[in-house]
């Protein structure tokens, strides 16, 4: 008989040996799985993209921890669960239970009421919360709860990591093995998957089973001709959530109002929250159109605001007028790769002093052992400029901002020739 359960649902693990990725968070030696294994944990948001282990990571807690596990899902949950739960966890320390654990699947969806309820069960320790989201919880957890919890990032898994777990699914699982299964060629599974590693073993388990007899031969034309002809599938599973908006992203982008407008109206008629769009136009405002246009960041900023007050369906028109705008806009990236940039050095050379001359010197002994000394004014000199350092001596000189070829950029490009003259020189 054919098993019915999905095969990622199968090969969920239950324990650290064999949890793939986030070793950042649950290596040997890393706080969060040290918390774990002393039976000590904090309430905490995992917040990551799909397909990262948020769930599982839960599941392993709950098999190391002495203590009533819970599990709610916020999409069809509401207020009245939440207080069942703790009324049965305020009942269990009578009779000197270890509080339970909460977790609670996509708690971005929880309305501010339904968050509000968890709080004071959180905050008395009568449950420990594990909230699971893959949105921003600065903008979908208020404040008061976010505040009370450990937040922690997950990571999309890396080609090592879902290569990994194709290995594993050909070699454990129990329907598997009885097949004679060749990958040939990978490429198709892994660009599919997106860093998501239950879109990973969904996508295979497809492929898998398109095959009548049990000797597979799997190469990327053979990937993607089957995932086209099961692609209602991905759409029941919400799949295709990730795809889109990187189509609508990638349209504006490329300076194409029509896409833009075109997957934008594929979201609203899918039912996508008009907040998560208009936050991908404020992101994209910043990091595709940046200084070449700064009034962009102004008006996704307006966006956003008139989506909140309006709501639907009238927020629907402000959202395609954003779109438009800002797919007609000059495009750089140049910020973007500053900050990108000034990132990766900062990561490699680690925390260089700051310049005697820049330092902070609000007491005498500061300013006797030479903080502030030799430092200019800018306000005092011609043009309100005066020529100095300010990055560390190690890396001084160090160019991270390049302006793009865009006639607000051109402009600043001449400025900082004007002023640092070679040091500017683009």
């Amino acid at each position: 008989m054919k098993n019915l359960t999905p095969l990622a649902e199968r090969l969920r693990p239950n324990t650290f040996d064999n949890y793939i990725g986030q070793q950042h968070l649950v290596g040997k030696g890393c706080t969060l799985r040290n918390f774990i294994e002393k039976g000590v944990i904090p309430s905490m948001i995992l917040w990551g993209p799909p397909g990262v282990g948020k769930t599982t990571l839960a599941n392993i807690i709950a098999n190391y921890l002495d203590r009533p596990f819970y599990s709610l899902s916020a999409i069809n949950s509401g207020v009245k669960d939440i207080r069942d739960i703790i009324s049965k966890a305020k009942s269990q320390q009578f009779f000197g239970t270890n509080n339970p654990v909460l977790f609670i699947d996509e708690i971005h969806r929880f309305s501010k009421s339904q968050q509000d309820s968890l709080l004071g069960a959180v905050e008395k320790g009568i449950i420990t919360l594990i909230g699971a989201t893959t949105e921003n919880p600065s903008f979908e957890v208020i404040s008061a709860l976010l505040s009370r919890c450990q937040v922690y990032v997950l990571k999309e898994q890396s080609k090592e990591d879902l290569l990994s777990l194709i290995d594993i699914a050909l070699t454990t699982d129990e329907d598997l093995k009885k097949k004679d299964i060749t990958i040939k060629e990978y490429e198709s599974l892994l660009q599919l998957s997106g860093g998501d590693a239950r879109k990973l073993l969904n996508t295979l388990e497809i492929v898998v089973n398109s095959f009548d007899t049990d000797k597979i031969e799997i190469t990327n034309d053979l990937v993607v001709d089957v995932v086209q002809q099961n692609i209602v599938r991905y759409d029941k599973a919400g799949d295709q959530h990730y795809d889109i908006i990187s189509a609508f992203i990638k349209s504006i982008r490329g300076s194409d109002p029509n896409g833009a407008v075109y997957w934008l109206a594929r979201m609203l008629e899918g039912g996508e929250d008009m907040k998560f769009i208009a936050r991908r136009l404020l992101i994209s405002a910043s990091e595709d159109i940046g200084n070449a246009n700064p009034t962009a960041l102004v008006i996704a900023n307006n966006c956003f605001q008139a989506v909140n007050v309006i709501g639907f369906p009238e927020g629907r028109i402000i959202l395609s007028q954003t779109a438009v705008y800002l797919a007609n806009s000059p495009k750089s990236n140049a910020s973007y790769k500053a900050i990108k940039e000034a990132q990766e050095l900062v990561r490699t050379t680690g925390n260089l002093s700051v310049p005697l001359h820049i330092r902070n010197a609000p007491t005498k002994l500061m300013k006797d052992i030479g903080y502030g000394a030799d430092y200019k004014y800018s306000h005092n000199g011609e043009g309100n400029f005066e020529t100095q350092e300010y990055l560390p001596d190690e890396i001084k000189g160090t160019k991270f901002y390049e302006p793009s070829n865009n006639p607000k950029e051109a402009s600043f490009r001449k400025f900082l020739k004007e002023l640092w003259k070679d040091k500017y020189n683009y």
